[in-house]
């Protein structure tokens, strides 16, 4: 799920869609792709700290890429969206799954 051109539409859309999915509180499970920089791995780290988030790392075959698992417990459709234009605000280059 890169953010597409018109982002507002959808991230409507997404928030539209995780309503119709699931009861909230929820967990939620984010998925980023980044070059394997450990400043981007822990800037995606640090955005999501004392969330009790679980956080898992998984290097691509070629150590390219780094793929960054997330699992936490999110209150609302629109903190799930939050967190993603914080990411993609200040990661530059992330790729969200």
């Amino acid at each position: 799920m890169s953010t597409p051109p018109n982002s507002e539409e959808f991230y409507e859309k997404l928030k539209g869609q995780l309503h119709e999915t699931a009861s909230w509180p929820s967990e939620y499970l984010y998925k980023f792709i980044v070059k394997s920089d450990s400043k981007k791995i822990v800037k995606i780290e640090t955005i999501f700290d004392n969330m009790g988030a679980v956080i898992n790392t998984n290097e691509s075959k070629n150590g390219k890429y780094t793929s960054v698992s997330i699992s936490v417990l999110m209150r609302t459709p629109d903190a799930v969206i939050g967190k993603y234009k914080e990411v993609a605000e200040k990661i530059e280059g992330v790729i969200s799954l």
